[in-house]
């Protein structure tokens, strides 16, 4: 049986570092600064035997419902809502405060079942703090340390408790669906796993609104401000039978431009998202490139030619979607200037596709799944050795490599290692002199010959063994 837990709180109590404990990974962003978590982020936990799915919160605070703040609290009653339990933390070291009061009378209208954890109760600084906890009525209080893992077996033993009564509830009210859909679940998933699909780009290019289109709701946090995600927050979908695993990431600015330790982080988790994906889709502002369509030089900003092609080196399928398309005045103009500029300025992802999209109106958003799904088949396309070396053949007599000091070099057999991406060796006599125009010459042959658009190449090179040394 499987059920959702929710960790609520105010700021700073150590809500993630809890998830990160449960989940057994460092996947939420921790520090000792406030509000650090915005989104609701979604984990699978484990406790001993227990196996569920924790999600980690924003903190709890009073503010008006269009502020960043309210949004983030909306997030977190959504998560209330989903969960069958929730963890309530406190800081055992600051004791019950009056925002501690007012969210545990939001919690019982909740109606949900809750268990108390007073964190941060090593030592005896915590003592007043885990007994004044009593006074907020729900329940005897687990003196925890999510930082060093103090109270586990509590924890273990109450939601234990807690887990047996829900698996009663749900037997109750439909013994016999629940089981079915579980196991249609699992064996769907068997049979393959997720598309990982990570949206990536500059801050306030509309990643979280397109991926909020594209589920039907307000999963992520989203609004006029820039930086609002800071974790790489994983979210499930299905899109005509296929399962995909969304990955909305903090946006990403120049390095010199990157400042705190709050951005760092966010980064980093948006990099290491990037590096576990399987499908990229980076995004650019189409609007600004309609503004800018008379320089192709310009039609970029710098900062996102230079994602693409940190998605290119990671060797990551890509596809390119031009968000704020509802903005463009002459749609085809623009379109022709973009895939000029990206023939022009990215040779190393030739045939890329290029999708225009709009977050905010939900145009484009079938082309750029299916546009993922065509990224990804080709990234993992694999071509025989016979094929290969047919091919090196031709081109090889169409085009002779150099001939350095008058001794002609010779290609003389070529061969697949992997996909994932299409990755190549080539061995020849003197690879060191092989010039980069003809690694080019055969990467775009490839392209060309075998449709491996839009998909990073890697081609190396091994020098055969002399058989009379």
């Amino acid at each position: 049986m499987t059920f959702t837990v929710a960790i609520i709180g105010r700021p700073n109590v150590g809500k993630s570092t809890l998830f990160n404990r449960l989940v057994g990974k460092r996947l939420a962003l921790v520090d000792d600064q406030p509000g650090v978590t915005r989104d609701r982020r979604a984990g699978d936990a484990k406790l001993g035997d227990l196996q569920f799915t924790v999600i980690d919160t924003a903190g709890l605070e009073e503010a008006a419902e269009d502020s960043l703040l309210g949004r983030m609290r909306q997030q977190t009653e959504a998560a209330i809502a989903e969960a069958d339990l929730c963890l309530f933390m406190i800081d055992a070291r600051a004791g019950v405060t009056p925002h501690d009061q007012h969210f545990a009378d939001l919690l019982r209208r909740a109606g949900k079942p809750v268990i108390l954890i007073a964190n941060k109760a090593e030592g005896a600084a915590g003592d007043i703090g885990l007994y004044d906890a009593y006074a907020l009525g729900l329940g005897e209080p687990i003196a925890f340390s999510a930082e060093h893992g103090l109270g586990t077996s509590d924890l273990y033993d109450a939601i234990t408790a807690v887990a047996e009564e829900i698996a009663a509830r749900r037997n109750q009210a439909a013994p016999d669906e629940a089981g079915m859909a579980e196991e249609a679940v699992s064996d769907e998933e068997a049979e393959r796993g997720p598309l990982r699909l990570a949206v990536t780009g500059r801050p306030n290019a509309g990643k979280s609104t397109l991926i909020n289109r594209i589920l039907g709701e307000e999963r992520l946090l989203t609004g006029p401000e820039a930086g609002i995600t800071r974790d790489a927050i994983a979210v499930d979908w299905q899109w005509r039978g296929k399962p995909i695993r969304f990955y909305d990431t903090a946006g990403l600015r120049r390095r010199s431009r990157v400042e705190g330790k709050i951005e760092k982080l966010s980064v980093a988790d948006a990099l290491r998202a990037i590096q576990f994906a399987e499908v990229v889709v980076v995004m650019v502002d189409a609007a600004l490139a309609e503004a800018q369509r008379a320089d192709l030089n310009q039609i970029f900003e710098k900062q996102d030619l230079h994602i693409i092609d940190l998605v290119a080196r990671e060797g990551r399928a890509m596809v390119v979607a031009a968000n704020k398309w509802d903005l463009v005045t002459d749609g085809k103009a623009t379109l022709a200037a973009m895939e000029q500029a990206i023939e022009r300025l990215l040779p190393q992802v030739r045939g890329i596709s290029l999708v225009p999209v709009s977050g905010r109106t939900g145009q484009g958003v079938d082309a750029l799944i299916e546009a993922a799904f065509r990224a990804y088949e080709t990234w993992q396309q694999r071509i025989s050795t016979a094929r290969l070396n047919r091919w090196l053949a031709e081109m090889v007599e169409r085009h002779p490599p150099p001939a350095p000091g008058g001794r002609r070099i010779k290609l003389r057999y070529m061969t697949q290692i992997k996909a994932r991406p299409p990755t190549f060796i080539v061995f020849c006599s003197t690879p060191e002199h092989l010039p980069d125009s003809y690694t080019r010459y055969l990467v775009n042959g490839l392209r060309e010959s075998f449709g491996l658009w839009g998909t990073p190449i890697r081609l190396h090179y091994r020098k055969g063994e002399n058989p009379y040394v």
